[in-house]
């Protein structure tokens, strides 16, 4: 019964929404709300600014694409501030064809649809709100009603640019229905949906000899002609096209290059004039956003074809690269797999972040510079802080080439063999090794995949294999460790305690014996040496300390555990360096004893309470990381 009460106060909520008035009634809407009268372009930019914008690492993210688009920020603040904002504001721009150009399954239909379920919502806010001629096919704007030599003096009275005429069908229903008192025309406010062709309209290129123009502009009702004579009388014309129902909205072009040519032209004057021909009309003023998308394979096709130079230069073309995060590639197959009928089966904890590491590898290009490999590139560009490296050289990187991430392995690609691997495999849950020996074994399958590509990506799997193998070993020797919390916090006071004496050339006191002694220095050198640091550098790294308790002090904060990343990881690496004996022995042991079995079913416990795994994956995890430590 809940839903059915949804369902009923959804339709109370749309009956308060309607309105209905005369242009009249209609002019003192805009007078106290000229939000309302804004352009098509200014609706969707309003639409994505008022989801909410932050700024993260100098990178604006729009609300309004999340939990949709992962790992993409740069990409669409370049989209809003390039195109969206300076067209909102009348400027040129908006007199372009936005095509979105990218590889496959790199999100651009997604970005699209995105776009257009978001319009049909907002066109039910307050903000959003649009109001249309009542009766009118096309849904003009009804201040197309005030006269070309009227339009000067609303401006100075209303502050509002009219762009547009009345459409031939309007111009007769003024005279016809309302005796020319344009003041009484009736305006309703109407509600885009694409289910019902109002606001937004979707064409797709088909059979060239069977698809009609009047796709796209309308056509003739011949049925009508006998009663009103005539195929140049507006009312014996359908305009039930898709640029007819777009108006006032967004229009989208799927494939649009695939299109045939007689379909673009009709584009040359909609996207510079604001306007289109169809049937023995005067030109048809419409306000509509065209959105469009293609491969780059066939934008580089269209372009080296010098009949398509006009069409071109009215094009805005915004590249929608393939991710290159690996945090946001593995939130990418979370999603489509909470999507999917195999949402509640056991997954292992970095099972999709091992898949996504091999993924991001494909799309990464070598870097210039001789001094990083592909798998500290691909650790920056995650957000990782990698030794020797900081964010100008981040940036320097992102500019060695401008097609990155333009090519390599496709997400449906890696979705559809791990739902290969789940389906195949007749247990309670897959980890990251079922999924790498799935995508190893889908390389053949692959039809784009070439035998270089292939011997490439055979390399990469194994990359991911290694750096799944640290994580693996990291899991289970922090799983053996026994309060594993409070013994690292120990151990990095006792650190914090002999760096400060060190560096202030003092001395500490003995607990026990209360006598005074030096520092431990084989105490810090074996956690500096977890993380590389050399006895040359290993007084500006506890210097680099000091300063950083002396900071937090400041603050009137508290250096802890977790306030410096790469002393957490010398404390981590120094306990699991310490405790690697004792997990060897009692993970490969054929027939433990009592003490080894209690051990392992304590850490097999904290692996399925602390991180997140079942019984068989744990159980797996414990055999392979034995495995690893026995070779």
């Amino acid at each position: 019964m809940d839903i059915l009460k949804k369902i009923e106060g959804y339709r109370v909520e749309e009956e308060k929404l309607k309105w209905e008035g005369t242009f009249a009634d209609y002019l003192n809407i805009i007078k106290e709300r000229p939000i309302v009268a804004q352009s098509a372009h200014s609706r969707v930019f309003n639409m994505i600014k008022d989801a909410g914008v932050e700024e993260v690492n100098g990178v604006r993210k729009y609300k309004f694409f999340s939990g949709q688009l992962f790992g993409l920020e740069e990409a669409l603040e370049r989209l809003v501030e390039e195109y969206f904002h300076p067209a909102a504001k009348r400027l040129d721009v908006r007199k372009r064809i936005l095509l979105l150009m990218g590889p496959v399954s790199g999100g651009k239909s997604t970005l699209v649809s995105m776009l257009k379920r978001g319009i049909e919502a907002y066109s039910r806010t307050d903000n959003g709100a649009v109001y249309a001629i009542k009766g009118c096919p096309m849904h003009e704007d009804p201040l197309h009603l005030i006269p070309q030599h009227l339009r000067a003096d609303f401006y100075e009275e209303y502050g509002i640019r009219i762009e547009g005429n009345l459409s031939p069908l309007n111009t007769m229903r003024v005279e016809k229905e309302y005796s020319g008192r344009m003041e009484d025309v009736l305006v309703e406010r109407i509600f885009f949906s694409e289910d019902k062709r109002v606001g937004v309209g979707t064409f797709s290129p088909s059979d060239p000899k069977s698809q009609d123009i009047a796709d796209l502009t309308g056509s003739i009702d011949f049925s009508t002609i006998a009663e009103y004579g005539s195929e140049s009388d507006p009312r014996a014309y359908r305009f039930d096209g898709e640029l007819n129902k777009a108006n006032r909205g967004l229009m989208e072009f799927q494939e649009m290059l695939k299109c045939d040519e007689k379909f673009l032209w009709h584009l040359l004057s909609l996207t510079q004039e604001g306007n289109f021909k169809a049937g023995r009309f005067a030109l048809i003023s419409a306000d509509e956003l065209v959105v469009a998308h293609t491969n780059e394979t066939e934008y580089r096709s269209f372009i080296s074809n010098k009949k398509n130079e006009a069409l071109h230069s009215r094009i805005i073309v915004m590249p929608v690269p393939y991710n290159l995060k690996v945090t946001q590639e593995e939130r990418i197959y979370d999603k489509m797999i909470r999507e999917s009928d195999v949402a509640d089966f056991h997954i292992a904890p970095h099972t999709l972040r091992v898949a996504a590491m091999f993924t991001i590898l494909t799309r990464l290009k070598e870097p210039k510079r001789g001094d990083i490999d592909l798998i500290k590139k691909m650790r920056l560009y995650d957000g990782e802080n990698v030794e020797g490296f900081n964010s100008a050289d981040l940036e320097e990187m992102k500019k060695e080439y401008q097609d990155e991430g333009m090519s390599g392995i496709d997400p449906r690609y890696v979705i559809n063999r791990i739902s290969s691997t789940i389906i195949r495999k007749d247990m309670s849950s897959i980890n990251a090794l079922d999924v790498l020996r799935s995508l190893k074994e889908g390389l053949d399958q692959h039809p784009s995949i070439t035998q270089e590509l292939r011997e490439k990506y055979l390399n990469f799997i194994s990359v991911a294999r290694k750096e799944y193998d640290d994580i693996a070993k990291k899991e289970v020797q922090k799983a053996f460790v026994y309060s594993y919390e409070e013994s690292a916090k120990t151990l990095m006071d006792n650190y914090l305690d002999n760096v400060e004496a060190y560096c202030n050339k003092a001395k500490l006191r003995d607990p026990l014996t209360g006598e005074e002694i030096n520092p431990d220095e084989k105490l810090m050198r074996s956690i500096e040496e977890q993380i590389g640091i050399s006895e040359n550098a290993k007084k500006a790294f506890r210097e680099e300390i000091l300063i950083r308790i002396s900071a937090y002090a400041r603050k009137g904060k508290r250096f802890d555990y977790n306030s410096h990343d790469r002393l957490r990881e010398a404390i981590q690496k120094k306990l699991f360096a310490d405790l690697k004996d004792v997990v060897k022995i009692t993970t490969s042991s054929k027939t433990p004893d009592e003490q080894q079995l209690k051990k392992v079913n304590e850490v097999v416990a904290r692996l399925i309470d602390e991180h997140g795994y079942n019984s068989t994956s744990a159980n797996d995890l414990l055999k392979y990381v034995g495995s690893l430590l026995n070779r």
